[in-house]
């Protein structure tokens, strides 16, 4: 695969926490239009990396570029403005606000409006609040929340606040679409249901997915490729029939004699 076919390219990425070495050289390229999984057992460098992703970590060393242009140095507030949304681990609602105020929180960061314009009420502010209303109004039918639109988003079950949050990261119209452990605390069933949902918003709404997460069955079910970290290192990558039986990563999980 070229340059040119990826979203996204991880290069020689290093952090380092004093003398401790999270990351240790981690490189891989995430192809357009495809969910890439990223896994591996507890402490093996996957949340470093995905906030090293979300510009919250600047790396020791390495570099990583996102439309063939580096990231480093961005700062986190603008991830969405250049085409990154993200999901959180622990969800970052405002749980007091409805549905829809969240979700127009995420349309605001594509929107124009500043401090001037917000105290004059400019013409073209209000044409521009009423079309961030129309996508926002548009996300809530495709993910099934209309009719929880102005309920106060903390008093939903949690895994409607997980679809409220993928709308809110979905309204910033991104890219690249980071899903931090979008499964946990879900059922089976609700596990099942959210990775059609991925692959669905994949193929409907043409963008790159990564995904990390604990959830092997989802992963393995939804990725295109799969890459395998073990103690701040790359132990594999490749697709997910190869990643099952691969005898590096089976040892990973299981530990040695499996």
């Amino acid at each position: 695969m070229s340059a040119a076919d990826s979203i996204l390219q991880v290069r020689d990425v290093a952090v380092h926490f004093g003398g401790i070495v999270a990351l240790d050289g981690i490189s891989f390229d995430v192809p357009r239009n495809a969910i890439l999984g990223l896994i591996g057992p507890n402490g093996a460098g996957k949340t470093t990396l995905f906030n090293c992703l979300s510009c919250l970590y600047v790396p020791t060393r390495g570099d990583i570029l996102f439309d063939r242009r580096s990231i480093l140095g961005t700062a986190s507030h603008r991830m969405a403005a250049i085409g990154i949304g993200r999901t959180f681990q622990n969800l970052a609602l405002f749980h007091r606000l409805s549905v829809l105020e969240n979700v127009l929180v995420g349309a605001q960061t594509r929107g124009r409006s500043d401090f001037v314009s917000n105290a004059l009420r400019l013409p073209w502010m209000q044409r521009e609040e009423k079309m961030l209303e129309e996508k926002a109004w548009g996300l809530l039918e495709y993910l099934d929340l209309t009719a929880v639109a102005h309920l106060p988003t903390g008093a939903l079950p949690f895994g409607t606040q997980k679809r409220v949050e993928l709308a809110r990261a979905l309204a910033s119209e991104p890219k690249l679409l980071l899903l931090d452990e979008p499964a946990g605390g879900l059922n089976h069933e609700e596990v099942e249901e959210l990775g059609q949902l991925f692959r669905k918003i994949r193929d409907e709404r043409h963008l790159t997915v990564l995904l990390v997460e604990h959830h092997m069955s989802l992963v393995m079910a939804i990725s295109d490729h799969v890459v395998v970290l073990n103690f701040g290192r790359k132990i594999f990558e490749g697709p997910p029939a190869e990643v099952r039986r691969h005898p590096e990563v089976i040892e990973a999980y299981l530990g040695t004699g499996h």
